[in-house]
């Protein structure tokens, strides 16, 4: 019997020893979220001061990386946007639970958390275009300059846009209709630089951009939606720019000036006139 109670708190012994793997909670909710290829993973919960996560990362079936960054930390993310440098690959990574920076312990293994796997070509969201305007001279045209957003890709010092990663396979959804309509009309086109023809003369336009990638699966073929803008045509007739109410009140304000202007001219040269007969009257009569 006592044989037996010894050989039990042996064993429980060598479990607190080793076994101190288990004293750390383990990472949660893991997460990617990622826009124009600048990724962050995410976790839950906030570490307390007994414990740190650090992040181990690979491309699928590639040896496992560390970024200094996140190694031994007390935060709940890690951004890798300069860690996945092969963005056409798929990516996982790990979130051990470990003691906090500047202590030692004899474990060579703690609990983790794996993330889900990561394709940074198909996943990445593509953010808001920026674009600029240019009406042609036959008031039927209007041209679209899109800005390809920048992303955290740089090769060679130089950093990349979505059309120097997607190339060909990038293209842009243009929203539009007449300023004064609901209806939206759509066109796809594969330049950044968009003409839009054909369009009533005398009209006034609004437009929305948005990227679309067609290899992707269709959850994440469209990016996000740039901000409107309009067009202004010179030759809208002022009926179509301003409302009845305005003019009208324009119209009484003009007329109430030349009515104070009238006035004040009036009562100017009446004054004048009296003040011109008084003196007259004043005058004695010269003898004859």
């Amino acid at each position: 019997m006592k044989l037996q109670t010894s050989l039990v708190m042996v064993l429980l012994s060598t479990h607190c020893t080793s076994g101190a793997v288990y004293s750390y909670p383990r990472a949660q909710n893991v997460t990617w979220s990622s826009t124009n290829f600048k990724t962050i993973l995410s976790w839950e919960p906030k570490p307390s001061a007994d414990y740190s996560y650090t992040v181990e990362f690979s491309v699928a079936g590639g040896d496992r990386q560390r970024n200094h960054h996140c190694i031994r930390s007390n935060t709940t993310m890690c951004d890798l946007s300069v860690s996945l440098t092969e963005v056409k690959s798929c990516y996982s990574a790990d979130i051990l639970s470990e003691p906090p920076l500047g202590t030692t312990s004899d474990d060579t293994e703690f609990p983790h958390t794996t993330s889900p796997r990561f394709c940074p070509y198909q996943d990445t969201e593509i953010g808001k275009p920026t674009f600029n305007l240019t009406v042609h001279e036959d008031k039927k045209t209007i041209t679209l300059h899109v800005t390809d957003p920048l992303t955290a890709v740089f090769k060679d010092d130089h950093q990349l846009s979505i059309r120097d990663i997607f190339s060909d396979e990038l293209q842009y959804k243009v929203l539009y209709r007449k300023q004064k309509s609901t209806g939206t009309k759509m066109q796809m086109f594969s330049s950044s630089v968009i003409k839009m023809t054909n369009l009533d003369k005398g009209e006034s336009y609004c437009f929305s951009v948005q990227a679309h990638i067609p290899s992707r699966r269709s959850e994440k073929q469209f990016g996000q939606l740039s901000a409107t803008k309009c067009s202004h045509n010179d030759e809208e007739p002022i009926l179509k720019v301003y409302s009845p109410a305005v003019i009208a009140g324009g119209i009484l304000f003009i007329l109430l000036v030349i009515g104070l202007i009238i006035t004040i001219t009036v009562i100017y040269c009446s004054q004048k006139r009296k003040a011109l007969k008084s003196g007259a009257e004043g005058c004695p009569l010269r003898d004859v």
